[in-house]
């Protein structure tokens, strides 16, 4: 097989306008550009955005979200439910390293907040950055207890 086998494909090579070929062509004279004006012009291009000359949509809207880069914000804490709990199997501690072995999180590096979604049956100690009441309380109904990391008392609601 060369490049002298292969069929044609209908419609893969489009004939280019041909302009400026007389008033018959019906892309003579003005060469399908209209009359005057800026779009007549040779090496017009307006760039995106444009609208004329009036105040552009983008500045007319105000500035929304500034986010501060390296300060400021405290990073989000990786949110897992009580219900996904059941799947650690049948580990008695939870720590951040075994929630990320089992997929629950991204890094074990970010603080992790416990939600009270679902409920538990087992006996677990749960060794996190911060905790629901809601979810610590189903927690010791179950029989385990909860163990903060670092000092995050105000941060356990």
């Amino acid at each position: 097989m060369d490049i002298s086998t292969l069929p044609k494909v209908p419609g893969a090579r489009k004939v280019g306008k041909r302009l400026g070929r007389g008033i018959g062509s019906g892309r003579g004279k003005t060469s399908g550009r209209g009359q005057k004006g800026q779009g007549s012009r040779t090496g017009s291009s307006k760039r995106p955005g444009f609208e004329g000359g009036c105040m552009p949509l983008i500045r007319r809207l105000p500035k929304r979200g500034f986010v501060q880069k390296a300060t400021g914000r405290p990073q989000a804490a990786s949110i897992v439910n009580l219900s996904q709990l059941e799947r650690c199997g049948d580990q008695e501690l939870i720590t951040p390293e075994i929630l990320k072995a089992f997929g629950l999180i991204r890094s074990a590096d970010l603080k992790v907040k416990i939600l009270g979604d679902g409920d538990i049956a087992k006996k677990l100690t749960v060794r996190v950055h911060a905790i629901s009441r809601s979810a610590q309380a189903k927690l010791e109904k179950a029989g385990g207890s909860v163990e903060l990391l670092e000092d995050n008392a105000a941060e356990d609601n």
